[in-house]
């Protein structure tokens, strides 16, 4: 079953294995432990496995958010960093929001401890314990078949609705917003039985294509029915009658009126299953003018009634940074990507792009020049042909490729759905959704594949050699080959893998090998799920991996030095081995090259090679103020931690935050930055450079 259960050495504890998502969970105790199959049933909240062991106490091995609820499931207890908690003897589920959703129900007294490292439970002295699992991996219940005809396709996204598992305020988390049935174009409608729910909810847009997708993450998370009309409105049962063609437009008031109602959602929610001291409540609270307890019970459409009438500047401010906006041409074929857009609960535009020559696209600046001038080469093909190519790159050689540039927004990720090769946006692939939820379970460690094909480039691979699977607390099991020809090359990509870092040249035949050129054109399917080619032009085989089977990956647009290719591999190599998803991770290294503009997301940017060590994935940025250093802390979804999430920055203050997006600056003493970088391993700008906690000189930061 998905989550597993297993020992963990010298058998004093289990490990939960989610062998979909590739996470592992330890939960260590004082004694061997012998766990033994438990009914799922016995827990509130859903579980897919569960068992049975033992023991005085749990141990693990990173501070997580822990929540005690007793035989009514109101919390009477949370614990964070530094926590010490008491709870008399009693019937409790203890829920443990690590990697893998986590509950125990145990009768005992409970003590909960944490410091700087980790966490304890202790119970009376030995004590039956049942642990339940839930992976995070969705799957779509269904899948709708529509025509290219516009109000067949209102139809079939007036199913998404079907997939939320409530109505209420929690919705807003992720984990309670399922994934919305997947579409296919076909000759007839079918929507599989699948319905909205009664919410009284309904959403009228005139019948064209662009209309449909821009309202269709609206439409989702209302659990609202999309029909026909002349003016595109919100209409309820109770009355209400909201325009979506406000005065910013039909694109900008659906997406402002998503925010909204999304965001007061996450407010009302504290009255409910997680009554937490929540930042943006206690920011905006008194200018909303909302009774947030009394809404809470109250059915959507009364909710949606009340939000409405807040003044979209009054929250503004604190909205949470939206992870995605997806630029979709208004194409029938676009239909079948709107489910794993919507997933994401992304902003959708109309495709309103500009589309740009290369020449004027890729147009190198001084500073590139300059770097050519000096470097040895670019990794277009062999290092001896490329030297002299690279002082004089031609960037008309992809004159047959249309480049779009679409418009930017301050979304977190920008994605494009659709014709041509995006300029500051992933590419989004219906394939490589597809191949992702097709995802089998796999026993064994997190495989990264490694392949260097060109001996001059081995300062790369020499850097990231010790990067990927240097974390204790989750086993990698790491491949390096080198030198590879043709047939060993289809062999490796042929292979199952995590994750494969190449390092080499790529031309128009496809790969450079000892002996030629492989094209993955040629292959029927491919075993590598992620992947980031670090060779000159390399999309196009990019592409056709997504095409044989991967999920997603990281390809460059032109030729790239071979020094800038080196810093942006190990600068993302070490993001991605630190959890990182991979458009949040190029986000990032794109800053630390020269060349970061070259690089993009093809497939689902989503897609993450490893677990994050503690809660979410988080970038600091930190200066000296006086005596005490100011830090920003800026927070990265992830398929665990998506929009919705809570986050909790380890200070005195002792406030739970919206995620993604930056949380308010906050200050530290000398010694308790010191503590707050010991925490985990994250990236860090001081100075205007990139580094890592573990790397920080505190004494260096101006």
């Amino acid at each position: 079953m998905n989550p597993s259960f297993e020992p963990v050495d010298g058998g004093a504890g289990i490990a939960v294995v989610d062998s979909i998502e590739r996470h592992r969970y330890a939960l260590t105790t004082p004694e061997s432990v012998a766990p033994r199959p438990a009914d799922t049933d016995r827990f509130r909240f859903p579980v897919e496995n569960a068992v049975a062991i033992r023991t005085s106490a749990i141990s693990l091995p990173s501070v997580i958010s822990v929540h005690a609820r007793d035989e009514s499931g109101a919390i009477v207890a949370q614990a964070e960093h530094f926590a010490s908690e008491e709870l008399p003897h009693g019937k409790y589920t203890i829920e443990l929001s690590a990697p893998i959703k986590l509950y125990c129900r145990v009768e005992s007294t409970v003590s909960v401890r944490a410091d700087i490292e980790g966490m304890t439970i202790e119970f009376d002295d030995a004590t039956e314990v049942v642990v339940g699992a839930r992976s995070h991996h969705e799957r779509p219940a269904a899948t709708v078949t529509a025509t290219t005809d516009p109000e067949d396709l209102m139809a079939a996204i007036s199913t998404f609705g079907s997939a939320l598992k409530t109505t209420s305020p929690e919705r807003s988390y992720p984990t309670l917003r399922g994934h919305p049935p997947t579409i296919e174009l076909g000759d007839e409608l079918d929507l599989a039985g699948l319905e909205p729910p009664e919410t009284g909810v309904t959403i009228e847009v005139p019948p064209e294509y662009r209309s449909i997708f821009v309202v269709a993450p609206l439409a989702y998370y209302l659990g609202a029915r999309v029909r026909p009309g002349d003016e595109p409105r919100i209409r309820t049962d109770h009355g209400l009658e909201y325009s979506l063609d406000g005065p910013s437009g039909f694109e900008r008031t659906v997406e402002q009126t998503l925010k909204q109602t999304f965001f007061l959602d996450c407010l009302a929610r504290t009255e409910g299953l997680y009554p937490v001291a929540l930042h943006e409540r206690e920011a905006v609270e008194a200018d909303v003018g909302l009774d947030f307890a009394a809404l809470y019970d109250r059915p959507l459409a009364e909710r949606l009634d009340a939000y409405l009438d807040v003044p979209f500047a009054a929250i503004e401010e604190y909205l949470p940074e939206w992870k995605l906006t997806s630029h979709v041409e208004p194409t029938p074929t676009s239909v079948e990507t709107l489910p794993f857009v919507v997933d994401d609960l992304a902003v959708v535009r109309s495709a309103s792009t500009e589309s740009v020559e290369r020449s004027n696209a890729l147009m190198f600046d001084d500073g590139v020049e300059a770097a050519r001038r000096e470097a040895g080469f670019t990794r277009g093909a062999s290092a001896t042909a490329s030297t002299t190519r690279s002082t004089n790159p031609d960037p008309n050689t992809d004159a047959d490729l249309e480049f779009v540039s679409p418009e930017t927004t301050d979304s977190l990720e920008e994605a494009w759905v659709g014709a041509g090769m995006p300029l500051g946006a992933s590419k989004a692939s219906v394939e490589a959704y597809r191949n992702r939820l097709d995802r089998t379970p796999v026993d064994g460690d997190i495989d990264i594949t490694v392949v260097c094909n060109d001996a001059d480039m081995a300062e790369e691979r020499d850097l990231i050699e010790d990067v990927y699977g240097d974390r204790d607390e989750l086993p990698f099991d790491v491949s390096l080959h080198r030198d590879l020809t043709t047939a060993e090359l289809e062999d490796v990509l042929s292979a199952r893998t995590d994750f494969l870092h190449y390092i080499g040249h790529v031309d128009d035949g496809g790969f450079e090998c000892a002996n030629g050129a492989l094209d993955v054109n040629t292959l029927d399917t491919v075993g590598v799920d992620a992947f980031l080619l670090n060779a000159c032009q390399s999309y196009r085989q990019g592409m056709a991996l997504i095409e044989a089977g991967s999920i997603g990956g990281i390809a460059t647009l032109t030729d790239v030095l071979n020094s800038e290719a080196i810093r942006m591999g190990r600068t993302l190599a070490r993001l991605l081995n630190a959890g990182f998803p991979l458009q949040s991770a190029l986000g990032i290294a794109r800053d630390e090259s020269i060349m970061g503009d070259e690089y993009l997301v093809i497939g689902d940017g989503g897609l993450a090679i490893a677990q994050q060590a503690g809660g979410q994935p988080n970038f600091l940025n930190i200066e000296r103020k006086g005596e005490s250093f100011r830090v920003y802390m800026k927070v990265y979804p992830t398929p665990l931690g998506g929009l919705g999430s809570l986050v909790i920055p380890y200070t005195e203050d002792g406030c739970y935050h919206l995620s993604p997006g930056s949380v308010p600056p906050f200050c530290l003493s000398y010694d308790e930055l010191q503590e707050f970088l010991a925490l985990e391993n994250v990236p860090v700008k001081t100075n205007g450079r990139l580094t890592w906690a573990t790397e920080v000189d505190v004494d260096e930061i101006d």
